[in-house]
């Protein structure tokens, strides 16, 4: 018994620690975010967001996670691949109704900056360090419900419906990391992919907020 609750114990604590990661870094605590939320954000930088968001997120990410042998972990996975088979579908309608990309001063920086995070992303996605992938994947899941919000109000404002959201619930990911957390090293693994990804979304969302400035000031 005491064993069982010292497992029980260490997989909350991961689940904790991803969730207060999520809180505290991840997209829904940046500041452009709570902007392109609101009827009153700019079309532009709605448009420039949801290009820089295909531009990262716009191909498939999860064939290159290393998955333990694991069949729930497989199953689990699997799932998640086909609801994001599905976002991606909803962010190529939202691309194409937002028109060109705004012009902003800078636009060479910013496509470096983008291509530098699809290889942050893909390196993530490819680690053998064990638990890091799966964190790294843990936390696009959860900063994903963030970042849908900015694709809704996107297209509200571009005439494109929105369809239900399939992604895994907060209590899905939250069985999930206490199954695959299942040693000290793995948890700290787990915490370090997940630090990355957060970390990631927050330069992106400052990048866009820097260049929606810049296109005020042009």
């Amino acid at each position: 018994m005491a064993l069982q609750a010292a497992s029980t114990n260490r997989a909350e604590g991961v689940w904790q620690v991803l969730a207060a990661l999520a809180a505290t870094d991840g997209s829904a605590a940046h500041p452009l975010v709570a902007t392109l939320v609101t009827p009153a954000a700019a079309k532009r930088d709605l448009a420039d967001a949801i290009h820089a968001i295909c531009t990262i997120h716009g191909r498939y990410l999860f064939d290159q996670v290393a998955l333990p042998d694991d069949d729930t972990a497989a199953e689990w996975f699997a799932a998640v691949t086909q609801a994001f088979t599905a976002e991606r579908t909803y962010l190529a309608h939202l691309t194409a109704a937002a028109g060109p990309l705004p012009s902003t001063p800078g636009q060479a920086e910013a496509d470096a900056a983008f291509a530098n995070q699809r290889h942050a992303f893909d390196m993530l996605a490819r680690s053998s360090r064990k638990g890091c992938a799966i964190g790294a994947a843990l936390a696009l899941i959860l900063d994903w419900r963030a970042i849908r919000g900015v694709l809704d109000a996107a297209a509200e404002r571009f005439g494109v419906m929105v369809p239900p959201r399939e992604l895994p619930d907060m209590d899905g990911i939250a069985a999930l990391a206490a199954t695959l957390g299942d040693t000290p090293a793995t948890q700290r693994a787990i915490a370090f992919g997940a630090e990355q990804v957060f970390a990631q979304h927050r330069g992106l969302w400052s990048l866009l907020e820097a260049r929606a400035s810049a296109r005020d000031h042009a």
